[in-house]
């Protein structure tokens, strides 16, 4: 049996690969538990049928609104850290935030209150943000398709939207929902976080940065190099504004050698 070689492996390839070990996961899965009752069916159904997963509360102007969307700026290796940019809806000033790369805050975002304590307009929002830069390690785009995303609902809540017109409507659904990103070839970093989100527990990966010793080696990291990457973050994006048929948001992931460094 002659070897495979993983550089002639299209993207379409690694994605047909990754939904395959996610069957193959979900089939092991439900062999081991086909014995096990279901105590939670009826809850379960109580909550579909006593929630919704569509807000009518939102007003006109919220319609047009766009989502959340995270950015990596870049890397500061004396801090330890990664500098994030959200950009959110409408002209408000985009948030700046650090996300710690090791010790107790690990995998971890933090805004910059500083930043926004005596100066929260828009334009010096930026002014700092283009000074910041430049000061930065840049990070290496990585096809996404070189990890896979898993999700799981850890719980189900309601949440009540306000407003004369929301009091007579069923609550809408809210979701603590787990994301596991991992490397399709096992071998690599992934992470795991747990957000918040509403209407439905849907998430997809978007955008993976690799740095580190290897990375910067190499510069621009393809499809199939996850085992060469350090550290990365990756970026999800949900639905975690419950406003009109919900918004995206984006959540970031530090990506280590073993989930357990999480």
């Amino acid at each position: 049996m002659s070897a495979v070689n993983r550089d002639d492996l299209t993207p379409a390839t690694w994605l047909a690969i990754a939904r395959s070990r996610r069957m193959q996961r979900a089939l092991a899965h439900a062999s081991l538990h086909r014995h096990a009752p279901l105590p939670g069916l009826a809850s379960s159904l109580g909550y579909m049928t006593a929630t919704t997963r569509v807000s009518d509360a939102a007003a006109a102007d919220d319609r047009a609104a766009l989502g959340h969307r995270m950015t990596v700026l870049g890397v500061a290796p004396g801090e330890a850290v990664a500098y994030i940019r959200e950009d959110i809806s409408g002209d408000d000033a985009p948030i700046v935030y650090r996300l710690y790369l090791r010790g107790p805050r690990q995998g971890h975002l933090v805004p910059l209150h500083a930043w926004y304590e005596h100066a929260d307009h828009p334009a010096e929002i930026h002014a700092r943000i283009a000074q910041l830069v430049p000061t930065l390690t840049p990070t290496f785009a990585t096809a996404p398709e070189a990890w896979m995303l898993s999700t799981r609902i850890v719980q189900r809540r309601a949440l009540r939207m306000t407003g004369a017109a929301s009091c007579h409507e069923r609550p809408i659904r809210k979701f603590a929902l787990q994301l596991v990103v991992e490397p399709v070839s096992h071998h690599g970093p992934s992470g795991r976080s747990t957000v918040t989100a509403f209407l439905q527990p849907q998430a997809q990966l978007t955008g993976v940065w690799s740095f580190g010793l290897n990375a910067a080696a190499k510069g621009a990291i393809h499809v199939g190099d996850a085992a060469t990457c350090d550290v990365a973050i990756a970026r999800v994006t949900f639905t975690g504004i419950p406003s009109g048929t919900g918004l995206s948001k984006d959540t970031v992931i530090l990506l280590t050698g073993s989930l357990s460094d999480l």
